[in-house]
């Protein structure tokens, strides 16, 4: 069954492109100053289909979304510990001179 009318059930990520003007720098640069992107919203992103401008509203849970999937990548990365024979390396074994650690290197 598709739906017809109404929000969407969730929110799907969208595939955002640095913007082509400003080439992701939410600025350009003026005569003196530097001016915010107009074609971005100052932002830095677009659409990657069309290029078009994202609203605000639309910029900042799609933002939200890249922020949370990028801190989960974070977190399991953090989380692996080293197994075998790297964990055996890298503790102290006690076994050298003066009870430090002996690798056999």
């Amino acid at each position: 069954m598709t739906k017809s009318h109404g929000p969407a059930f969730c929110v799907v990520q969208l595939d955002l492109a640095k913007c082509p003007a400003c080439r992701g720098r939410a600025v350009i640069k003026g005569v003196f100053h530097e001016l915010a992107c107009v074609q971005c919203n100052a932002s830095g992103w677009v659409t990657a289909e069309t290029g078009e401008v994202l609203s605000l509203e639309v910029l900042v849970t799609q933002l939200s979304i890249r922020l949370q999937a990028a801190e989960n990548q974070i977190a399991h990365f953090n989380c692996s510990m080293p197994a075998g024979a790297e964990a055996q390396y890298n503790e102290n074994n006690r076994r050298g001179a003066g009870g430090t650690n002996y690798t056999g290197d």
